[in-house]
């Protein structure tokens, strides 16, 4: 007899191999994005909503402390964190506005902001990714599902192939985990 637990983790571990069988390329894109901005300087900047705001403070830390290896800071800020911030913006312009206007204020060329969502439909995230496209910011985005209208708006999506939010979310954070290991041992 199946347990729920070995139910749920045979899903997941499903959907990671498709994930591992089917997007490769993208996977080596998105590493090549995140290694390029980190190698040139630039910051990695970090936004979501509900769990995936905890996944970009999450991989901001990583990036900033350390993940496996004892090295030099990299830049990198979660844009979800400072809620002086983000009950200002949302109460006076709207909570659209809450990732775009720290884009307008903090992010440079060279940088990259990497957006986490689920649905890709959020309007504060593809507000976000707007905000960076007009400062010539890259997006790297990371959703599920079809990737919602964040997809278009990206330089780069990983859409995990699943609708579940949490089996994507749980992908996005094992993903990205590799992607900081790597820059890690190169840089």
């Amino acid at each position: 007899m199946s347990s729920p637990f070995t139910t749920a983790l045979r899903e997941l571990a499903d959907t990671a191999e498709r994930v591992a069988s089917g997007l490769g390329p993208e996977l080596e894109r998105a590493h090549r994005m995140v290694h390029e901005t980190v190698q040139r300087g630039g910051t990695l900047l970090f936004c979501g909503n509900g769990g995936s705001a905890a996944d970009a403070q999450h991989m901001a830390t990583e990036y900033v402390v350390r993940y496996m290896r004892n090295r030099r800071a990299y830049p990198a800020i979660a844009l979800t964190t400072d809620t002086s911030l983000l009950t200002a913006a949302g109460n006076d312009i709207g909570f659209d506005q809450v990732f775009a206007r720290q884009i307008e204020a903090l992010a440079r060329p060279g940088d990259l902001l990497v957006v986490h969502s689920t649905s890709g439909n959020s309007p504060n995230v593809l507000r976000a990714a707007e905000a960076a496209k007009a400062r010539g910011v890259g997006v790297l985005a990371f959703s599920a599902r079809d990737g919602g209208a964040l997809r278009s708006l990206a330089d780069h999506s990983v859409v995990i192939p699943t609708d579940r939010t949490d089996r994507a979310q749980e992908l996005h954070l094992c993903i990205e985990h590799i992607i900081c290991d790597l820059v890690e041992q190169t840089l």
